[in-house]
């Protein structure tokens, strides 16, 4: 694809990018027309999502099918293509805005530096700012620092998996329906009725430091009842 065959409106958007994960699939979009999670971990990201999550937070309308499939697996996966520019949404021509220090400092004092989905303390380097809404169904335009309740404290581990969820979510990425996000899991883990459209529940646990040896032992147990840590954890709590 040449670059005269892009919407201008899209390559104007493209044109203002400078983060690095952003710009990299934005750069190959332009050369190729289309950009596989193969070609992105080619490229040295492993987690395709997040950065077309990237590109999106920058206002620039991205889609993606599994509609190729791999030369190495044999399976379908998904490739990454340029919107159509009507999709492009007030308020977000540049990009997400990087949180203060301040801000941060404010959202550790207001939930005591836990996680949210584990509920674990964790020290303040270990979290990272997240809203609670996906920012390509809400936008910044809907949030402001005033009010840290739209926002949430999460670890890398959580923010991928969220990431991935959202990905996957059908009203994330097309119905954009933000009273929907609002009772899922993944915005609200206090109080949710799904976990990205499906009817689950879910209980996230940690065990660290002293509490390891706990776990060590319910591991066992669960090997020698031919269970796994989870449907043993289940049957307890069902007692």
């Amino acid at each position: 694809m040449a670059r005269e065959d892009i919407d201008p409106r899209i390559l104007a958007l493209c044109d203002k990018v400078t983060a690095k994960r952003a710009r990299a699939l934005i750069d190959y979009l332009i050369e190729h027309g289309e950009c596989s999670t193969e070609d992105l971990n080619d490229l040295g990201y492993d987690h395709p999502p997040r950065v077309a999550g990237d590109v999106k937070e920058a206002g620039i309308p991205i889609t993606m099918k599994r509609d190729r499939v791999s030369a190495k697996t044999g399976r379908k996966i998904g490739v990454y293509r340029f919107g159509n520019p009507s999709d492009i949404k007030a308020g977000r021509i540049d990009g997400r805005k990087a949180f203060s220090k301040a801000f941060k400092q404010r959202l550790v004092d207001h939930y005591g530096s836990r996680e949210a989905f584990t509920q674990e303390v964790l020290a303040p380097r270990y979290l990272q700012i997240d809203h609670r809404v996906p920012y390509q169904v809400a936008g910044d335009a809907a949030f402001d620092e005033s009010n840290p309740d739209a926002y949430m404290l999460i670890d890398a581990s959580s923010q991928r998996a969220k990431s991935w969820s959202c990905e996957n979510c059908r009203n994330a990425q097309q119905d954009h329906r933000e009273e929907v996000c609002r009772v899922c899991f993944w915005a609200f883990p206090e109080e949710y009725t799904h976990v990205a459209l499906e009817e689950v529940r879910r209980l996230d646990l940690e065990w660290r430091g002293d509490d390891v040896a706990v776990f060590d032992r319910l591991r066992k147990q669960a090997a020698r009842e031919g269970l796994t840590v989870q449907a043993l954890a289940k049957r307890l709590l069902d007692r």
